[in-house]
């Protein structure tokens, strides 16, 4: 059995300084574009090398198995550091599973109220988006072109980006909601609106004007 909560509780249980308490810590007149340059700066860092490597895999290197590890390599500490790092210092959220005592497993979805920076907050959530979407147009590529074992390799790279962005997507909008029925919601909300503005709309009056020639 799995579960999934949404609380909004503190990300840090240790002595280090709290998310969003960092400003606090500072002179006020050094505030800077970016908060967490360094972090902003790996959160794409490893994801964009993974593609920049898988595209020139035939130039680097003639080795298939060669090519495989090192992209796998990076795959991995994005997933890592998207999951632990960048999330909760960019964005203020997090996602983590346990198993209790019972063995039971539950998905944790948390988000920290606080400020947030605007500019590392858009960054995050590109990378978060875009970054799938150049896996997915490889899969379809290797697809079409029978190339079956880099397909293994856009496979691992989908599950893996994938999987931070639904839990991300999870964290953001809550986790005891289901998007499909969010969506459905909004739509049928918008067409009773647009339905009652049509009922409501007062019906246009005739014109008063007589045709030219008419006594």
């Amino acid at each position: 059995m799995t579960s999934a909560t949404v609380r909004n509780v503190p990300l840090l249980d240790d002595d280090t300084i709290p998310f969003g308490e960092e400003d606090e810590m500072q002179d006020p007149g050094a505030l800077k574009k970016y908060t967490h340059p360094y972090v902003t700066f790996f959160h794409l860092f490893f994801r964009g090398t993974a593609i920049v490597l898988y595209m020139c895999c035939d130039l680097l290197s003639e080795s298939f198995i060669t090519s495989f590890v090192f992209v796998v390599l990076f795959l991995s500490a994005d997933f890592w550091t998207v999951k632990n790092i960048t999330g909760r210092l960019l964005v203020g959220l997090r996602w983590w599973n346990y198993v209790n005592d019972e063995g039971v497993s539950h998905w944790v979805y948390e988000a920290k109220k606080g400020k947030i920076n605007k500019h590392e907050a858009r960054i995050f959530w590109l990378g978060l988006t875009l970054c799938p979407m150049f896996w997915g147009l490889f899969f379809i590529i290797d697809l079409f072109g029978l190339k079956f074992k880099w397909l293994l390799l856009v496979m691992i790279a989908l599950a893996l980006n994938c999987a931070n962005l639904y839990g991300y997507i999870k964290c953001n909008f809550g986790a005891n909601k289901d998007l499909n029925t969010a969506a459905s919601n909004f739509v049928k909300t918008q067409i009773f609106k647009n339905a009652m503005d049509i009922i409501t709309k007062p019906a246009p009056q005739p014109s008063t004007v007589q045709p030219a020639g008419v006594v």
